[in-house]
């Protein structure tokens, strides 16, 4: 009686998501513009109209999706964990290693904070170099925020071309630097480190009591990440309000072949995350920024975080460190150049 209850349930929350979804979806459009045009009174056309009007848009658009999405992967997550993920890279070789690794880092939680940890945890359980960096390129680079923000302000095709590159980068980085044997440059300390052994204590679950992880993930990471959002869309507002086209052409569009490395340089020291970034680059592209462009830019923000080098710093050598800054880096640009000759 109970499961039956709790079936019940989950098929209420999941099908109250969607519905809610939908209804706001539909109805955004003319809500916002009744708002911004009647409620607030702005005159049409003017910079301030549209900068207001693209935050009342895009922010609850935004919200939602993100809140849906988050639900679904929270779910998933429970099938995956750290001890999980190690065991599983634990005596991988070669490329599929590499692959494997990747594909892991995108359902598998990852953040700056987490990148020690992770790093002892894998070389402890054998896991080479080489795949370890996979698993950490991939799992802040093509984290399911990232994702979910690209699929709703550019549309699937976007956002699968950006997981699969995104892919490819972390792959191709961590199959070079395995193959170039840098181990000398880890601080000798983290082999001698042990973690300790995990037991796992995962218990075979439903999906309906996998339902509260997901209510969990949307209050622990929509929670978190609103605000960044809100501030990434206010910024866009402006960008899209004020910032003239042309300007934003010649310094990022495609006529410009400096723009993919420069836009690398400027964004590899900068720090955000992609709630706060991609709305600002869905605006620059709006303004004539061109696709390929924006996107190294985001890419080189949201993958080589400076906090995450610095944390990184204390079980690297600096000159690993550059290595794996270079060669990602590299795997960008190549990105950013292929971006802009496919859309």
């Amino acid at each position: 009686m109970k499961r039956l209850i709790r079936q019940k349930k989950t098929i209420w929350v999941i099908a109250g998501l969607l519905i809610v979804w939908a209804l706001v979806y539909d109805y955004l459009e003319p809500l916002t513009n009744y708002l911004t045009y009647n409620l607030f009174g702005l005159e049409q056309g003017k910079r301030l109209t549209e900068a207001i009007r693209f935050f009342v848009f895009e922010f609850p658009k935004v919200l939602l999706l993100l809140t849906l999405i988050v639900f679904f992967v929270g779910i998933i997550r429970t099938f995956f964990s750290p001890e999980r993920t190690r065991r599983a890279l634990a005596g991988k070789t070669t490329f599929a290693g590499n692959v494997m690794a990747s594909l892991l880092g995108i359902v598998t939680p990852f953040c700056s904070c987490s990148a020690i940890p992770l790093f002892l945890g894998f070389v402890e359980a054998g896991v080479p170099l080489g795949i370890t960096f996979s698993f950490l390129i991939a799992s802040p680079m093509i984290n399911e925020i990232a994702v979910i923000l690209l699929f709703g302000m550019f549309g699937w095709k976007v956002a699968v071309t950006y997981v699969v590159t995104g892919l490819v980068i972390a792959i191709t980085a961590g199959w070079i630097i395995g193959r170039l044997h840098l181990e000398k440059w880890v601080e000798e300390w983290v082999y001698k480190t042990k973690m300790g052994d995990a037991s796992d204590t995962e218990e075979k679950l439903s999906f309906s009591d996998r339902i509260p992880f997901g209510i969990t993930a949307v209050k622990e990471i929509v929670g978190k990440v609103w605000i960044y959002v809100a501030l990434g869309i206010a910024v866009g507002a402006g960008v899209h309000g004020y910032v003239p086209e042309n300007f934003m052409a010649a310094l990022m569009g495609k006529s410009a072949w400096y723009s993919v490395p420069l836009s690398i340089l400027i964004g590899v020291p900068l720090y955000s995350n992609a709630a706060r970034i991609i709305p600002i680059v869905s605006v620059l592209i709006e303004k004539g920024a061109s696709l390929g462009t924006a996107l190294a830019f985001m890419m080189a923000v949201i993958g080589l975080s400076l906090p995450e080098m610095i944390i990184l710093r204390k079980v690297l050598k600096l000159p690993l460190i550059f290595t794996f800054v270079g060669i990602v880096s590299f795997g960008i640009m190549i990105v950013g150049f292929l971006f802009n000759l496919i859309f």
